[in-house]
């Protein structure tokens, strides 16, 4: 699923997310809306990266306060 900025604040705030999973191409566009922006912590446990010619995949596990894996905000 891709999301937008905006999308994945909305959705860690709820809880509702366990995993991201970010393309990183190496381009600065100037604009757009950070991922993590006015969310204060948020914890993840990187658990893949692929480097490849012109772009790197990470992708994360969304850890709970207590530092367990799951959203950090969810009640799971």
């Amino acid at each position: 699923m891709v999301m937008g900025g905006k999308a994945i604040q909305h959705c860690l705030r709820a809880g509702l997310m366990d995993e991201i999973e970010i393309n990183l191409v190496p381009v600065l566009l100037g604009r757009g809306v950070p991922l993590f922006h006015k969310l204060g912590a948020v914890r993840l446990e990187r658990t893949l990266v692929v480097d490849a010619p012109g772009v790197t995949h990470l992708r994360y596990q969304v850890l709970k306060e207590d530092g367990r894996r799951g959203s950090p905000r969810g009640k799971k």
